[in-house]
């Protein structure tokens, strides 16, 4: 299959009305939010004409969502999704704020590991929900010192704790190893801390690393899983997601209101089954055109901004720049869209570690990102 991102131009994406195309003006090149510059994959586009042409538009039923994740995760992670134990939820946020609703009270601790995906702090406050910031450590890693500590903290006044993981972490792109995930499970169980993982972007693991679901290490039944095939095959417009639970969380999962399943999109459903049944080819089409521009990335920076610093992510379409050497402030992104007419999403959004960073979007055309960096160059 051609590269996906090599299929559409710069003018026929800017026909797009989504919210990448529409906050800036047309002399920006949209680089920040997470939609990719992609021609949506053929299945999805059947499934949902069919739907469409027959007046399938609806509320959403039954298991087949759950049914294709089960399939789609045996094939891709050996891991079996009981569809007894999982929720339909409207995508993954809304997900992880009803099973957040579930397992902590209000002014309860919510771990979180910074610099890290900006609604995880919005939620979580939403919620009255209190932050409890365990940064990353060295490579982008999670630091189970400073776990550890956090955890111990949430919990030191008898309260009940969740941790929001970020798995695979958005901005970093790191992809958290079978070991890692086993040591999370032994803190968390030591500490009584209930761990929600955001998978949203597990089909999206690039060459060297391996995704591995939380739920399918050993120590996690307490635990939950947040899925959805929005991020993979572009599908944030028809919103549907999934909510899994570990075994000895499955009553828990069974307390969320009915009102709550209601707002899942019953085309989302029909859509994101269909990716996760028939899309592969796409997907690996996709993958291999992200492989692609991440190492084009690379050369990108070496030879126009070498001191802006960079570690090729593992998972995500997603590129965590160190701008700090450039002089260019706590918020490099207001600079280079002023300057350079390139739209990124600020580092200082993502909290702690984020200040002179930025997070650029790699899911384009080779030629989009080309010139994106060439902007920014000339811009410092």
């Amino acid at each position: 299959m051609n590269n996906p991102f090599r299929q559409l131009s710069l003018d026929e994406l800017s026909q797009r009305t989504s919210v990448k195309w529409r906050t800036f003006p047309d002399d920006v090149l949209p680089l920040w939010v997470a939609e990719m510059d992609v021609p949506l994959a053929e299945p999805v586009v059947e499934a949902l004409t069919a739907a469409v042409a027959r007046g399938d538009t609806g509320y959403a039923t039954g298991s087949e969502y759950a049914g294709a994740l089960d399939a789609f995760a045996t094939e891709h992670w050996g891991w079996r999704v009981d569809p007894a134990r999982t929720a339909l939820v409207p995508d993954v946020m809304r997900g992880v704020a009803e099973v957040l609703a579930l397992v902590t009270r209000p002014g309860d601790a919510v771990v979180v590991n910074p610099p890290v995906y900006p609604p995880f702090y919005q939620f979580v406050e939403h919620m009255d929900r209190r932050i409890v910031r365990a940064p990353l450590g060295a490579g982008h890693r999670l630091d189970f010192t400073v776990l550890e500590e956090a955890f111990a903290g949430a919990v030191a006044d008898g309260r009940t704790a969740a941790y929001l993981l970020c798995s695979p972490h958005n901005p970093t792109g790191t992809v958290h190893t079978a070991e890692e995930l086993r040591t999370v499970a032994e803190l968390a169980s030591a500490h009584g801390v209930r761990v929600v993982a955001d998978e949203i972007h597990a089909p999206l693991v690039l060459p060297g690393a391996t995704h591995v679901p939380y739920l399918s290490v050993p120590g996690t039944e307490s635990g939950f899983g947040l899925l959805s095939a929005s991020k993979a095959w572009n599908l944030a417009g028809v919103k549907a997601g999934l909510a899994v639970a570990g075994d000895a969380a499955a009553a828990d999962l069974a307390r969320i209101p009915a009102g709550a399943l209601h707002g899942a999109s019953h085309l989302g459903v029909i859509g994101h089954s269909a990716a996760l049944r028939h899309g592969g080819a796409w997907l690996r089409a996709v993958l291999a055109g992200l492989e692609e521009n991440r190492r084009l990335l690379d050369e990108l920076l070496a030879r126009h901004l070498p001191e802006v610093g960079y570690r090729q992510p593992e998972g995500t379409y997603l590129a965590w720049l160190d701008c700090r050497a450039l002089g260019l402030g706590d918020d490099p992104a207001a600079v280079f869209l002023e300057r350079a007419r390139v739209a990124l999403v600020p580092g200082p959004d993502f909290g702690a570690g984020g200040a002179g960073h930025v997070r650029l979007n790699l899911a384009t055309s080779p030629e989009v990102l080309t010139e994106a960096v060439r902007r920014m160059a000339a811009a410092v």
